[in-house]
């Protein structure tokens, strides 16, 4: 009886463990747990470029009911309008956080994974682009002043010296 238990229980791991990164779900995590490896000096402290930048200070730029407002929301804020569950430690406060641009990290924030872009990639990394960019940077912004993505981009470089990037 005891070993069809353990046989079962066996099976069970086994099963689970078998599903696909892709299917298991993806939650954000929040700029502080980004922090604990991407703010050392030797791999080029991206947590601190971005605490430094205006996408850690979107939400403050917003004013009075703008910070209320849905529409303004949807950008100034990674964690606006997610169904944040309990181990989600991203907040609305952050503004537009590290998971914006980079995907959910929860699936990918391993070291292990993390060493391996191929692998962090497949878990759920994102690099963005001009066009995950031009979600929020375009015409819909009532501060639009057009936006050229090599432009942005080279403004908010976070490279990993480490790696040689």
């Amino acid at each position: 009886m005891m070993t069809r238990f353990f046989s079962m229980v066996l099976v069970c791991g086994l099963l689970v463990a078998a599903v696909p990164a892709q299917a298991q779900t993806k939650e954000y995590i929040g700029a502080a747990k980004c922090k604990m490896c991407h703010n050392k000096q030797p791999t080029g402290e991206q947590y601190n470029k971005w605490a430094a930048s205006p996408h850690a200070k979107a939400m403050a730029s917003l004013k009075g009911d703008e910070a209320k407002n849905p529409k303004c929301l949807k950008c100034h804020s990674t964690a606006f309008g997610l169904k944040l569950s309990d181990t989600q430690t991203i907040t609305v406060a952050e503004g537009v956080s590290c998971e914006s641009c980079h995907g959910a990290g929860s699936a990918y924030k391993t070291p292990t994974i993390m060493k391996d872009k191929a692998k962090a990639m497949a878990a759920g990394l994102v690099m963005p682009d001009d066009k995950l960019c031009k979600k929020c940077h375009n015409a819909e912004s009532p501060n639009f002043k057009g936006f050229d993505f090599k432009t942005y981009a080279a403004k908010i470089a976070h490279p990993n010296p480490a790696k040689g990037q």
